[in-house]
């Protein structure tokens, strides 16, 4: 990873039975626009499981936060964008295998929400 480089995202899915949200920790990549994660355990990922059912999430990233649809990214059906992500994962993490999920934000860049919770920051 290089200096400076945000290291982790934070995914709020809602938990399928539960319907809760649930937060999670995890190594991120972006390109163009949108946020890659990846799911070591594939399919049997629990939030994978989580946006299969729900694809409205969370995203809490750097220093802000906004909602956004997530997508598995079909391997065989866009074999490029699956291998850019992937050499961006190995890249940034030293690895990059799994089930990949794409994160479209909902609102453009300007729109988005600050991280109220960043140190530093202040709400009225």
């Amino acid at each position: 990873m290089k200096p400076g480089e945000t290291e982790f995202l934070y995914l709020t899915t809602t938990g399928r039975r539960s319907g809760q949200p649930r937060e999670i920790e995890i190594w991120f990549t972006h390109h163009e626009g949108r946020h890659y994660l990846i799911a070591e355990h594939l399919w049997d990922t629990h939030w994978v499981q989580n946006v299969l059912a729900d694809p409205r999430v969370g995203v809490r990233v750097g220093g802000e936060r906004f909602s956004a649809r997530a997508r598995v990214v079909d391997a065989a059906g866009e074999p490029v964008l699956h291998e850019r992500i992937q050499g961006l994962s190995e890249k940034k993490y030293g690895w990059g295998d799994g089930l990949i999920v794409e994160l479209t934000p909902d609102s453009p860049v300007g729109d988005r929400e600050p991280n109220r919770h960043q140190r530093g920051s202040r709400t009225r």
